[in-house]
């Protein structure tokens, strides 16, 4: 399994010159750990997490006034990976350099993040984590709608709904069945 297979994407990004409180609000509605700052060229400059804001914080006085620029407050480049990085060497990187989150790039560019939890999900796969992948995969695929529900009871997908052509049921298929936890495929519909 590759890095490709478990990143989340779109990945959120924040500009280094932007305000601190941007990053936060990232942080907070996504309910993400760090978020990725870029240039303005979308060139990868560094990572900004809770800890990073927190540190800052701490060691500002009140005189001083809080920190107002991501710059003020991000750590400097990353660990990253490659889309075709193996999970098992990036989760090894993520121990060894203590990374809670890693950007997965392709020429400087933020493809995808990849976090411990992803990580975990593919080592100790469970129907939940599973069917919630698959649907998402499947939710991309209909352009963001909801399509084809997707259940998954013991490792085995179940997918509903009608498809256009025997083309876009086999793409379906696909996705589920690459999705990590996934044993089996069953489709309960078919194509119109």
């Amino acid at each position: 399994m590759h890095a490709k297979d478990i990143m989340s994407t779109p990945v959120y990004t924040v500009r280094a010159d932007a305000p601190v409180a941007d990053a936060v609000a990232l942080l907070e509605r996504y309910s993400i750990t760090a978020v990725p700052v870029v240039d303005d060229g979308g060139t990868l400059v560094g990572m900004v997490g809770e800890r990073d804001v927190l540190r800052r914080a701490a060691s500002v006085s009140r005189r001083d006034g809080e920190p107002s620029f991501v710059r003020d407050v991000m750590g400097g480049l990353p660990v990253t990976a490659w889309p075709t990085a193996d999970v098992a060497d990036l989760a090894a990187v993520m121990v060894q350099r203590d990374a809670h989150t890693v950007p997965i790039v392709n020429e400087e560019h933020v493809v995808g993040v990849v976090s411990r939890c992803d990580v975990l999900r593919t080592l100790v796969p469970c129907d939940a984590a599973a069917e919630q992948e698959a649907q998402r995969r499947l939710d991309n695929y209909a352009g963001g709608r909801r399509r084809w529900p997707v259940a998954v009871q013991d490792g085995v997908a179940t997918i509903d709904g009608r498809f256009d052509d025997d083309r876009e049921l086999a793409v379906a298929e696909a996705l589920v069945r690459t999705t990590a936890g996934i044993a089996g495929v069953h489709v309960s519909a078919g194509t119109a």
